[in-house]
């Protein structure tokens, strides 16, 4: 396991954060200090910090995609900041959907400024990503980005609906994920090398690839938020079988047909909030059911499948061997 960003999305973030900064400062002042606090930038009070925000995934795999279809990673700065600040808006509304009361191990906007703060943040940011993107003047980027954030939602109205289910089938639960995640790293890619003057088939390489890595990357969160270290994911351990989630690894779980994932089932029936004996009660099941080991596996194959397109798209070897890099940060990673 690592926590350690390949150097070329690190690098990405001296082209990508002064843009991004800009696009915030065109926000009226309420909302630029509750923004600039969640993104990392200032503390409470408003006052500067460097509290690291967040990986920049996103941001960097349009860079790296315009790359990729031999233009210049300026081509692909309005995607680059489009894409950061609409999953900076999915954050911002998930803290509240979820009720978690940190993020990157600091309060959340909600908990902070309030739920009503928090929403109207999300959208601020989510009206800057489309005004960004609009500037570039290309209007098949726009409607891949907005079309990006309708399945997202619909991503996340499926996460909601699960919790009041228990016949959550596999198949279910991957589509969620694609909707959640696997849709705006695909837009990203998309985005880059269609800023970067790529040809259709180009971009639709580009496309699938970010699709998949979206989708290795959610399955690898879902595997951190049951065993990933509090040190490292800023959350408690065992996290999301505290609220009995209904993530990957868990539907997998219950769908196993083993006693493992029967058992798992009467535990997440009970309506009353478990047990610290329960949740690793919980966590013991899952792995014993084989569902550990089979997201794992899946993880890697979509990794496999990003690897395929690339391969397929044979772009420069530097542009290559980072978007491998990439693959392989977002399969081995701790946080």
């Amino acid at each position: 396991m690592t926590s350690t960003l390949p150097a070329e999305v690190t690098a990405t973030r001296t082209l990508v954060q002064p843009a991004l900064r800009e696009a915030v400062r065109s926000l009226q002042p309420a909302m630029r200090r509750v923004v600039s606090y969640h993104l990392g930038w200032t503390d409470e009070h408003g006052q500067p910090a460097d509290a690291g925000g967040g990986k920049a995934l996103r941001p960097a795999l349009a860079l790296l995609a315009a790359q990729a279809v031999k233009a210049a990673p300026e081509a692909a700065l309005p995607g680059a900041v489009a894409v950061e600040l609409v999953h900076n808006f999915s954050l911002l509304h998930d803290d509240v959907m979820d009720g978690d009361v940190e993020r990157r191990h600091r309060p959340t906007v909600w908990r902070l400024f309030g739920t009503p703060a928090a929403i109207l943040a999300g959208d601020a940011l989510l009206t800057l990503a489309v005004d960004v993107l609009e500037r570039a003047a290309d209007p098949v980027a726009t409607r891949c980005l907005t079309a990006a954030v309708q399945h997202l939602i619909t991503g996340q109205s499926a996460d909601v609906d699960f919790e009041n289910r228990l016949d959550v089938g596999v198949g279910e639960c991957l589509d969620m994920a694609a909707g959640k995640t696997g849709a705006l790293m695909r837009c990203a890619a998309q985005v880059g090398a269609l800023l970067g003057r790529g040809s259709p088939v180009a971009a639709g390489l580009l496309a699938e690839f970010g699709s998949n890595l979206g989708m290795a990357f959610q399955l690898v969160d879902d595997l951190l938020g049951i065993w990933g270290s509090p040190e490292d994911t800023g959350k408690p351990v065992l996290a999301d079988l505290r609220v009995r989630k209904k993530s990957v690894p868990v539907v997998a779980a219950l769908n196993s047909g083993t006693e493992y994932g029967a058992a798992l089932r009467e535990l997440y029936r009970n309506p009353d909030p478990p047990t610290e004996e329960e949740v690793h009660t919980m966590a013991e099941l899952i792995e014993r059911s084989g569902a550990l080991a089979w997201t794992r596996e899946r993880a890697h194959r979509y990794v496999g499948e990003a690897g395929t397109c690339l391969d397929r798209l044979a772009p420069p070897e530097p542009i290559h061997a980072a978007l491998r890099d990439l693959t392989l940060f977002v399969v081995e990673r701790d946080r």
